[in-house]
């Protein structure tokens, strides 16, 4: 990308990396060249060490697209973990399921159809782990319903927070994304900055992620 970081540190992290086994590898390929939205591999990586580290049991995960980050985050879930993804996108979640059994883990993934708004209100916590990767406009909307469904201790990660560098004022000379994406994104960041419940950092992973742990 080399909005973010340097074009060097990027290939040299990403060199880091090592390459990515063929079942997720043959997954980023299917949205990198279909343009869908998808984390970047980094971000995927850390889900997954994130996943792994609070040996999280429930996770809930806002806007599955094709099931890259699902099955990043599923493949660190214990035998009976589960993880519940919601997708607007009739076809991307169907898509995404044939993704997930190839991957051997529909037992641990569903994926959900519909408008996050709606089927935050129909999902029961505490979950361990939230990720939002969902409609933009709806990140601050929704963070109070995604704060209560968090168990103390458990952690929200936001994706995108950086928006390819165009929450940065005059980082991006020609900025292509709506203003009321970004402009939702730079009121988040500021909510999540101030949130009295949760203690956040901002890290430079990806297009930027928030890691957010709510307070006991």
């Amino acid at each position: 990308m080399g909005v973010i970081l340097h074009e060097l540190v990027e290939r040299y992290l990403d060199g880091l990396g090592g390459q990515l086994d063929e079942t997720i590898g043959d997954v980023a390929r299917q949205g990198r060249e279909n343009g869908l939205p998808i984390v970047a591999d980094d971000t995927g990586r850390l889900l997954h060490v994130l996943a792994l580290s609070m040996n999280a049991k429930r996770v809930l995960e806002i806007g599955t697209s094709i099931g890259y980050s699902t099955i990043w985050l599923a493949r660190a879930l214990p035998p009976g973990g589960l993880l519940i993804s919601i997708e607007r996108d009739e076809d991307r979640a169907a898509v995404a399921r044939r993704n997930l059994a190839a991957a051997g883990l529909s037992e641990r993934a569903s994926v959900m159809v519909g408008e996050a708004s709606r089927l935050v209100w129909k999902v029961a916590g505490p979950f361990d782990l939230v990720f939002q990767d969902g409609d933009k406009t709806l990140y601050e909307p929704l963070l109070d319903r995604l704060v209560s469904l968090l168990r103390p201790g458990g952690l929200l990660a936001s994706d995108n927070i950086l928006w390819y560098g165009e929450v940065v004022p005059g980082l991006v000379a020609a900025p292509r994304k709506p203003r009321a994406t970004t402009e939702a994104i730079t009121a988040y960041n500021k909510r999540l900055a101030n949130d009295s419940r949760l203690v956040t950092v901002f890290l430079p992973v990806g297009d930027g992620v928030a890691l957010s742990v709510r307070r006991s």
